[in-house]
């Protein structure tokens, strides 16, 4: 018998903050927008690849480096490092996407003990939360800063599971991303895929418990959900 649903933990980065600006960030330094993109998946990339070889460096440290590559041959407007700091400091101006809050005050009002899981800071994380004032909705923002990996290594949904003292099939992960999708449900937890581009789920991942398109779709599908899920 499936045990009843305790905990709901998100991922932060693009699945509740809206990281669309960080391309005028890029624009401000000279440096053309779409590399916003490139520098993201580029960082994820390198702090994946230090999860398999496990070892563990933070998100700030591995994005600074991965700006320093990406801007070489860049007609900056502003001395290299002045130009990474700009881009690193817009992470800490972003907002959340426009479904977040009332989803996020839905899921508390219905009972359940929400927490961040992220591959960025726990710092960043508070931030975005208490600027949209939903922080105390949360009971704990987590970082794999503190955990062994990064997502979507197990041992970073370990560290959340022992962290908020429950078992991993308690727990539900909610991310836009697929690979943090399949993470979960490898280490055990059921999952719930928010789909914000209305793209294709991709095949070479598990396929998530359930799929939702706004956060605001989550309360009802996880009622529709119970004894199920």
């Amino acid at each position: 018998m499936t045990a009843p649903l305790s905990v709901i933990v998100f991922d932060v980065n693009e699945t509740l903050s809206d990281m669309s600006p960080m391309g005028g960030r890029f624009e401000e330094v000279g440096a053309p927008a779409e590399l916003a993109k490139l520098w993201f998946a580029s960082l994820l990339r390198d702090g994946f690849a230090l999860a398999a070889a496990r070892d563990n460096q933070g998100f700030a440290g591995i994005g600074a480096a991965v700006l320093r590559e990406l801007f070489a041959g860049v007609e900056l407007n502003r001395p290299l490092e002045d130009s990474v700091q700009h881009v690193m400091d817009g992470l800490g101006s972003l907002g959340v996407h426009p479904d977040v809050a009332e989803g996020i005050r839905s899921l508390a009002d219905a009972g359940y003990r929400l927490a961040t899981l992220s591959n960025g800071s726990a710092r960043i994380a508070g931030k975005l939360l208490g600027d949209a004032g939903i922080r105390e909705a949360f009971e704990a923002l987590l970082s794999v800063e503190d955990a062994p990996a990064w997502k979507p290594a197990r041992a970073s949904y370990e560290y959340a599971a022992g962290s908020l003292g429950v078992e991993l099939g308690d727990m539900l992960l909610v991310a836009v991303h697929p690979w943090d999708i399949h993470g979960a449900a490898r280490a055990g937890l059921r999952t719930a895929w928010l789909n914000r581009s209305g793209h294709g789920y991709p095949a070479h991942f598990g396929a998530p418990d359930m799929t939702v398109a706004a956060l605001t779709e989550l309360p009802a599908a996880l009622g529709s959900s119970r004894g199920i899920l």
